[in-house]
């Protein structure tokens, strides 16, 4: 924990950005009846809700440099983590020459999982910029629900 509480009292250098990365599988529902108001202006709602499958939700967070993305997807697996590490690195900070990426230990959370992704060559550049800081296990920096 001590090494994620150092990286947090870095200053800011935007060569060097510390982004925070994490997901959050997330249950989807819909109505199964309309809301209506009634003559009295009561709106009236039905708290039943039928399940409509479930998504991931990647929360991307630079907090000194005050910039947050989400990016939804259907599922978690190691290459979903892949693409979402490959757009930190090439989309949002191309001109970075170090990012700090703070993120929880997940099975799915391995640099081989960008070399599965992508040609070796563009693997190897993404991991060359980028700092791997990993929070304590049950210590996610995130939490949703």
């Amino acid at each position: 924990m001590e090494e994620v509480l150092d990286v947090y009292h870095r200053p800011y250098d935007p060569q060097h950005p510390v982004v925070c990365l994490d997901e959050s599988p997330q249950q989807l529902i819909g109505e199964c009846r309309k809301p209506f108001t009634d003559s009295q202006g009561v709106e009236h709602i039905a708290y039943e809700y039928q399940r409509e499958g479930t998504a991931d939700l990647y929360m991307i967070v630079e907090p000194l440099g005050r910039r947050r993305e989400v990016h939804v997807r259907a599922q978690h697996t190691a290459h979903d983590w892949a693409k979402e590490v490959a757009y930190i690195v090439e989309e949002m900070y191309p001109n970075a020459s170090k990012i700090t990426l703070l993120q929880d230990n997940l099975s799915a959370h391995k640099k081989a999982a960008l070399y599965e992704c992508f040609a070796p060559e563009r693997a190897r550049a993404i991991v060359a910029k980028l700092e791997f800081v990993f929070t304590p296990k049950h210590g996610s920096w995130l939490r949703l629900n």
